[in-house]
């Protein structure tokens, strides 16, 4: 209201009115007097209601980044969308893996099947068989430069990624396209906690109902499809989540295939350097970090030089990283690992194959459990053997030969100390002719013809006509034997007749004394192959194993009685302190006297002395043998003992191609004589228990022994009934 003042308003006063109520052409401001964060953002105003702004022209360049823009804007609105989605489900999956993960401790050991430790007569490791397993080892009980080489060598960002490591992935398919193959062969980029979840197969365990063989459930494992990665990373990322980094690591080193039968790093360290993964130095931790990337090729047992070139770049890959100084490196690499006395017998041979054999497949090639065995080996006599084949095949037969050579080694109780199966000495799971070959065994059978003999009370000094002798085999028709030298001795001792492996001689003994007693006692003593029934029976028709001959003499050795070849004295778990099985000795009932065993050993010296087996002498040492040699000389033997060894040796050709100027008494009696000059070296000398019989107090009386069997009782042999009219005449 206008106060009435009683004068007129001034012209003044009305302009600042009409001024007042024009409308503002400032920009409005926001509360606070501030732009909005959107407007400062976009850069732009609001527009006044009275006069709309005038829209710029973009221009070619303006409406491309407009696009791009939007193109941009659309991504990321879909992008962080998906990221999102993508990342709870990746989130669902790695906590669906983390608790079904159990405690890293469970997670150690995954061997479908135990072990089998072999000892030797002393008490040392000398062979493995299965999977082995040395017992748990962690990144701080194993050796620092063990620990290092494995990192180094797998995975040198072990510590600093997460699982993953994208760099990894990348420089392995480049790697792999550069050197022509596809971006998934070859380098796999996996880190140690991949790997880790590849050793443990993504948590599926084995099982024999669902699988074929271990070996496909192993294949299945280790597939490198896209789909199988994707899934490895899934339970990498689980791992990392749910274990400590040294964790990981640690089942990774127990985990690990390192070759020659050894899972994990305590296994491997016992296996090759015959200590704890805890006391190696740098050199044999490279070495083992080394067989990482392919074990059963570069395993030292296989080939020891291309293990140590690459243990070599293990080392030069630690100084790289920071784990060696560069001496420490040079030192490693101009000292490598070398393997231990036992790795060098490379997994126990054929005696170690041998001995799998006789105990049950449960506690054997198919054990679940770790078992240890207690043999009878005697690894120095071990070596005797082989260096004695290896001795003669190279200096006395011709180069190139394909010739075959077996020895075995036993005590007289039948306790095996050595065994060779052929002239590859070092190797296993190969065919051994020490027990599986079954050849015809000649004039070595001869001894056990005259066993019996003197065991009906024949004597050494009985006389038989060595002439012209033909016998009638029904189905057949006639037989007549030679000698080997085409020739008759006319009347000789049974002691001169084996002392020279006479043919016709041995037949008249056995036709005299009877086959099936001459069969018996081979029998008994423990030739069990199938013997031949015919009167060539007396010349070794029969066939048989070396083993098998070599424990019969053994049986001669013993005083006469039976002896069972045994590898094995105790068998039992590992974790037990009882044994399951023990075994003290092989003999068994007697088989012939004392007395007719102890005239045999005196005759079959004679071989050695001054028979068919004069090349198996051994200098000052009292030694009995017996030579063979069969029809075409395609085997020949050498069997023969001293009062502490017996040993036996078998040549041939596998295909049964017949050996060119090779009897028993020439390269098999070398063998034989080279092996118990080793095995004797540092013994004292013993006389052989012979005793010679008592001579004749009346000229000698020379008879043709009986060509039909006679009476199969002790006793009723010839020599008694000689004995008996001798009585007669001159009295006891």
């Amino acid at each position: 209201m206008v106060r009435k003042t009683g004068r007129k308003p001034l012209v003044a006063d009305n302009r600042h009115r009409t001024a007042r109520k024009k409308p503002s052409t400032k920009p409005r401001k926001t509360k606070g007097g501030k732009k909005s964060l959107f407007r400062a953002l976009w850069g732009g105003q609001r527009k006044s209601r009275a006069k709309p702004a005038v829209r710029r022209k973009r221009g070619l360049f303006g409406w491309i980044r407009w696009g791009i823009g939007r193109i941009l804007a659309m991504i990321w609105g879909v992008g962080w969308r998906i990221g999102l989605a993508a990342g709870i489900l990746l989130g669902i999956a790695v906590a669906n893996i983390y608790v079904t993960l159990p405690d890293f401790r469970a997670l150690v050991d995954g061997r479908a099947q135990g072990s089998v430790t072999m000892l030797d007569r002393n008490g040392d490791v000398f062979a493995w068989r299965g999977d082995q397993f040395g017992g748990v080892v962690t990144t701080e009980t194993v050796s620092p430069a063990l620990k290092n080489a494995f990192v180094a060598t797998e995975d040198k960002r072990f510590y600093r990624h997460f699982g993953l490591s994208p760099r990894g992935v990348a420089s392995a398919i480049r790697i792999n396209l550069r050197e022509g193959r596809g971006p998934l062969s070859g380098h796999g980029g996996s880190t140690i906690t991949q790997q880790t979840a590849k050793l443990l197969c993504l948590g599926v365990a084995y099982d024999p109902q669902a699988w074929k063989s271990e070996a496909a459930y192993e294949a299945d494992c280790r597939r490198s499809s896209l789909g199988r990665k994707a899934k490895e990373a899934l339970f990498a990322l689980a791992m990392e989540a749910k274990y400590s980094k040294d964790e990981i690591l640690s089942i990774y080193m127990n985990r690990a295939y390192l070759g020659g039968g050894a899972y994990g790093a305590e296994a491997a360290a016992q296996r090759y350097f015959g200590k704890s993964a805890s006391q190696v130095n740098a050199a044999e931790a490279a070495m083992l970090a080394g067989l990482l990337t392919a074990p059963s090729t570069l395993a030292p047992t296989n080939n020891l030089q291309r293990s140590q070139d690459r243990a070599a770049t293990v080392l030069r890959l630690m100084q790289e990283q920071g784990y060696l100084t560069a001496a420490e490196a040079r030192a490693g690499q101009e000292n490598p690992a070398t393997l231990s006395k036992a790795a060098q017998a490379r997994a126990g041979g054929y005696f170690a194959d041998w001995v799998m054999e006789t105990i049950p497949d449960f506690l054997g090639q198919d054990t679940t459990e770790d078992v240890v065995l207690q043999t009878t080996l005697d690894q120095r006599l071990q070596q005797a053997a082989e260096e004695a084949v290896d001795y003669v095949f190279t200096n006395k037969v011709r180069e190139g030969s394909k010739a075959q050579a077996a020895v075995v080694v036993m005590s007289a109780d039948g306790a095996v100390r050595a065994m060779v199966g052929g002239r590859q000495t070092r190797v296993s799971g190969v065919f051994n002719r020490a027990t599986q070959a079954k050849r015809q065994t000649g004039s070595a059978f001869k001894p056990f013809v005259y066993a019996t003999a003197l065991e009906l009370g024949y004597s050494p000094y009985d006389v038989v006509l060595d002439a012209e002798y033909c016998l009638n085999i029904p189905g057949s028709g006639q037989w007549c034997p030679k000698n080997y030298t085409h020739r008759f001795y006319g009347e000789v001792t049974l002691t001169r007749a084996l002392k020279d492996s006479l043919n016709i001689p041995a037949v008249k003994i056995s036709e005299s004394v009877g086959r099936d007693l001459v069969r018996r006692v081979a029998d008994d003593f423990g030739i069990e192959s199938n013997l031949a029934d015919g009167p060539a029976l007396a010349l070794g028709a029969s066939e048989s194993s070396l083993l098998e001959m070599t424990g019969a003499y053994a049986g001669i050795l013993n005083g006469g009685s039976s002896v069972a070849p045994y590898g094995l004295t105790t068998l039992q778990l590992a974790q037990d302190n009882a044994p399951l099985f023990e075994n003290g000795s092989g003999i068994g009932e007697r088989v012939i006297r004392t007395e007719a065993s102890q005239q045999l050993i005196w005759m079959m010296e004679k071989v050695i002395t001054n028979g068919t087996g004069t090349r198996a002498q051994l200098p000052g040492w009292q030694a009995a043998g017996k030579s063979g040699t069969t029809q075409a000389a395609r085997d020949a033997w050498f069997i023969g003992f001293t009062a502490d060894y017996v040993a036996g040796v078998w040549m041939g050709y596998d295909d049964n191609t017949p050996l060119t100027g090779v009897t028993g008494g020439g390269l098999p009696a070398e063998i034989w004589r080279e092996t118990m000059l080793r095995v004797h070296e540092g013994l004292p000398p013993k006389p052989l228990p012979m005793r010679a019989p008592a001579p004749l107090q009346v000229p000698e009386v020379r008879h043709e022994p009986q060509t039909a069997p006679r009476g199969q009782g002790q006793g009723q042999g010839l020599g008694n009934a000689i004995d008996n009219v001798l009585r007669g005449i001159f009295g006891n």
